[in-house]
């Protein structure tokens, strides 16, 4: 049984504790938050602390708090020698303070505290200074989850700067979509079955192999059409951007 304390209170720390606190072979002892009201709904009060120092002996530490706050958080944790992770895709695990053994527990997914998510399908990327500590990392993580990783920190990095790419821009593309259906008087569910073969089709194909559209054809005179009809300037530039984005790839 590895015993497991979570420092933090917001979206993956929320999940980490719902999900942690109902799996065999973990024991989640106690979790942190500064605002302890935060975990109410998710632990017993007994179990949540305002206090660094009144967090639970454990096995493993994960930080789950904002990219900003890790190193700072790591540097008042009041012990010495203990295994300590943070779950962040861009942060090197040398943020950590020295002054514990370090790690990273990374689960990559979008977490909206209000939306619950499939842990078993969310592959889970840890890194660690050694062979034991990576094994208890292991036995946490697969507790949870189907698909585990070693991922180094300069993979975790590019790793991430892709998630972006294929999650956060494309929700932004999404939200651009809404505003022009929005502006002509169209709903914006019309397009959900559209979004979802998307998504489904790269499943089974190669992103290059799935793109369709005007700019893969290099359909010019529907291209000029679709910049004529955008009165943003913003969805211009972007139209423009992504369109010669893929024509570019055409050429090579």
């Amino acid at each position: 049984m590895v015993k497991v304390s979570i420092i933090g209170s917001g979206n993956v720390a929320q999940h980490l504790i719902a999900t942690l606190s109902k799996v065999s072979g973990v024991e989640l002892l106690s979790a942190f938050a500064r605002n302890r009201q935060n975990l109410a709904h998710l632990l017993d009060p007994i179990q949540i602390t305002d206090d660094f120092n009144a967090l639970s002996d454990a096995d493993l530490y994960i930080i789950a708090v904002s990219d900003d706050a890790i190193a700072e958080v790591s540097k008042q944790l009041p012990f010495t020698g203990k295994l300590v992770a943070h779950t962040s895709g861009s942060h090197s695990i040398d943020v950590l303070d020295d002054r514990n053994r370090k790690a990273v527990f990374y689960p990559l997914q979008t977490f909206s505290k209000s939306k619950p998510v499939n842990f078993r399908e969310i592959p889970i990327c840890l890194e660690s200074e050694n062979a034991d500590d990576f094994r208890t990392l292991e036995t946490v993580a697969h507790t949870i989850s189907d698909t585990v990783f070693a991922i180094d920190s300069v993979q975790r990095k590019a790793m991430h700067v892709s998630a972006v790419f294929v999650n956060n821009f494309v929700n932004h593309l999404y939200k651009i979509g809404h505003d022009i259906c929005d502006e002509h008087q169209i709903p914006f569910d019309i397009l959900k079955p559209l979004i979802r073969e998307t998504a489904q089709k790269i499943m089974v194909l190669d992103p290059e192999a799935a793109q369709t559209g005007p700019a893969k054809r290099c359909d010019q005179k529907t291209i000029a059409a679709h910049l004529e009809l955008l009165t943003n300037p913003n969805q211009k530039k972007i139209y423009q951007i992504l369109t010669q984005s893929i024509q570019d790839e055409q050429r090579l």
